[in-house]
């Protein structure tokens, strides 16, 4: 049976299908392979791109003049949430944590580039409730204001964004039958928990179907979803009733790696700087400090631990610009570049 997706209410923003790129050997016959998300065109690429596409295609369909949602100061979700809205001729709202620093850089210039209007919490990074209450505030007084705003939560991790990974998950499936590879495993960086719970979605319909599909490991880089927050299988339960699907996530199908974050949310690693220089010499990819390095951090290390098979998949999730940001490129490695 196909998995499709024509019955749902889609803004086409992303430029897809987005390729499947062969990297180097990561030692024990494991080969790499990486889908590149970081190049899915909207406002500089990455994967919200693809859970914005049904996020903003049912906030038309509501009849929204306004997008508001929330992040951390250089988040990547907001970033393109920004370009969504240019794209769509929406007003377009941004919660972040943090103060309005003297010279903007990074995603928060990129933001205002889009048109974006910025409004600063002073709340830490980590501190994700009290960014989600002051998203809901401003939501309200746009309310008011007769702006018919549509709220986004952090990462655009609810049921509806959450389609834009199921649907990446047969993608990847449609590229894995042309190349003729069987992964064993697709890893990725997880924050917020939308992204993780759309694989899942698309990898239980896929099966429901009777296709072949490789197992699904997260790396957790924010403290919610290292202790569980949110529920990815009821999540991605959700997500399968949109799809009109049957299919069913168990608890044990949700794997997340915790051993990556390091201290908490948007604190460098050193595994992960050392990542994000491997990366960039290795495969000319660039990956950021709080997600896609950490994420690579994970997939090299359990490459060492002799956990994947022939071929494996890692899904680069974008975040470059943030490389742009004070503090944002990691320390030359000891001994120098190589």
């Amino acid at each position: 049976m196909k998995v499709v997706f024509d019955h749902l209410e889609r803004a086409r923003l992303a430029t897809l299908p987005t390729a499947l790129e062969a990297g180097p050997n990561l030692g024990g016959g494991t080969r790499l392979w990486v889908k590149r998300d970081d190049l899915t065109g909207l406002g500089g690429g990455g994967n919200k791109a693809r859970k914005l596409e049904f996020l903003c295609g049912d906030a038309l369909a509501a009849g929204a003049g306004a997008l508001v949602t929330v992040g951390a100061a250089q988040s990547n979700h907001c970033r393109m949430t920004a370009a969504a809205g240019a794209r769509l001729g929406l007003e377009v709202h941004l919660v972040l944590s943090g103060d309005r620093l003297e010279t903007i850089a990074g995603n928060q210039l990129l933001s205002m580039l889009f048109g974006a209007q910025l409004h600063f919490t002073g709340a830490e990074e980590s501190h994700w409730g009290e960014l989600e209450m002051a998203r809901e505030a401003l939501t309200e007084q746009l309310d008011v204001e007769g702006l018919a705003p549509y709220a986004i939560p952090i990462g655009g991790s609810t049921a509806v964004g959450a389609l834009g990974y199921a649907a990446a998950f047969i993608e990847m499936l449609d590229q894995f039958d042309a190349a003729g590879i069987v992964p064993s495993h697709i890893v990725f960086t997880s924050s917020s928990g939308g992204t993780h719970a759309g694989l899942l979605a698309g990898r239980a319909a896929a099966a429901h179907g009777g296709r072949r599909v490789p197992d699904v490991v997260a790396i957790g880089v924010a403290k919610g979803v290292n202790i569980g927050r949110p529920d990815i299988a009821e999540l991605a339960n959700h997500t399968l009733t949109l799809m009109g699907s049957t299919a069913i996530v168990a608890h044990e199908d949700v794997e997340v790696d915790t051993r990556w974050m390091g201290d908490d949310y948007a604190v460098p690693t050193p595994a992960a700087d050392a990542a994000i220089h491997w990366a960039a010499r290795t495969g000319g990819w660039l990956l950021d400090r709080t997600y896609s390095g950490k994420g690579c951090a994970g997939l090299l290390g359990l490459a060492a631990e002799g956990r994947f098979g022939t071929d494996v998949v890692f899904i680069h999730t974008g975040g470059w610009p943030a490389l742009f940001a004070p503090g944002g490129v990691p320390p030359e490695p000891a001994g120098g570049a190589r």
